[in-house]
């Protein structure tokens, strides 16, 4: 009875209209646009880490040398406050908290196909060794960059896979 469902679950999953993201490999769609996407730089560490994150987010999804044909432009807001007050007064607990604004801009007609805004925070534990603290705020910086990098890649996508579908319509 167990080797009848998966067939019937693959079958079901077909008619149901689901299409892999990146179909059709590097010559796909979505994968040739990411690659047609360039970043500008963003100001701060924030930002160089944000811009590599997305450079290699970008590049890895459709390979690199394609003529730019969109451009992403964002703008961060990276903010670290004290949370968790302990009883000498001194602060227990930071959140950490990048959110970024983005919007893909069409270079040949100058039009704005995509304006959103993508986030992520993260708690530190404030610990007696002052480097620490640091190591723990750089690294949480590092990792939400990555995060918020990956969401803005993935609403970018979906954005230029409903522009290829429009215009495979359109044909």
């Amino acid at each position: 009875m167990k080797w009848l469902i998966a067939p019937a679950c693959a079958l079901l999953l077909s008619a149901c209209g689901l299409q892999p993201m990146y179909a059709g490999g590097a010559g796909g769609a979505v994968a040739q646009g990411l690659a047609a996407v360039e970043v500008p730089a963003i100001e701060g560490r924030a930002g160089w880490l944000m811009r590599n994150a997305l450079v290699d987010r970008l590049g890895a999804a459709g390979g690199q040398g394609a003529p730019a044909r969109y451009r992403l432009d964002v703008r961060l807001d990276d903010k670290l406050e004290g949370l968790g007050l302990l009883s000498d007064d001194t602060i227990g607990r930071e959140r950490r908290t990048l959110r970024a604004r983005y919007q893909l801009v069409d270079l040949a007609t100058g039009e704005i196909l995509l304006d959103a805004t993508a986030g992520s925070d993260a708690g530190i534990d404030v610990v007696s060794s002052e480097y620490a603290t640091i190591a723990a705020e750089q690294t949480a910086l590092e990792n939400l960059s990555k995060s918020v990098a990956d969401r803005i890649v993935t609403r970018v996508s979906l954005q230029l896979r409903g522009a290829a579908r429009e215009a495979s319509a359109g044909q």
